[in-house]
């Protein structure tokens, strides 16, 4: 089974009016997929540390999908992986709003909930992660990686 790993940026921590600002998810040595909506959020629903971090490093001009264009592209790309388990290092956050992009029919069957393995040797030393969804699903995917090779 492939894993891919899932980030998000959203508006603000509060998971009852939080809104998804983009996604990214990353299979290691295979495909990425990467959004940010144009359509689902406005600058009056992010806290100021998603103004001041956050919204900075989009790129919406090269990026900027609407919901529907972003769900088609999420529906594509899962759709060609195969049995994936999807991992994320705050699911809690993540995984609705994941699941809220796949739309009313839901994630397609070949996707399951993976999780971080409680004995994994996950060591880092790094900077902070940029809280850029692509960059730190790929931090994520580098990391956990590792230490499943070790």
């Amino acid at each position: 089974m492939r894993r891919a790993y899932l980030d998000t940026e959203f508006s603000t921590l509060n998971q009852y009016t939080y809104k998804l600002i983009s996604l990214a998810l990353v299979v290691p040595r295979g495909p990425e997929l990467y959004v940010e909506l144009t359509d689902a959020w406005e600058e009056s629903d992010c806290s100021d540390f998603v103004l001041e971090v956050v919204l900075p490093q989009l790129d919406l001009g090269t990026h900027g999908r609407t919901t529907g264009q972003a769900r088609t592209e999420l529906l594509d790309f899962l759709g060609k992986l195969g049995l994936v388990e999807i991992i994320s290092d705050a699911p809690h956050w993540d995984w609705p709003l994941l699941s809220w992009l796949a739309g009313p029919a839901g994630l397609p069957t070949n996707v399951s909930r993976g999780e971080i393995k409680s004995d994994a040797a996950v060591t880092y030393s790094g900077p902070k992660p940029p809280h850029h969804a692509l960059e730190d699903a790929r931090l994520l995917a580098d990391i956990l990686e590792r230490a499943q090779e070790a």
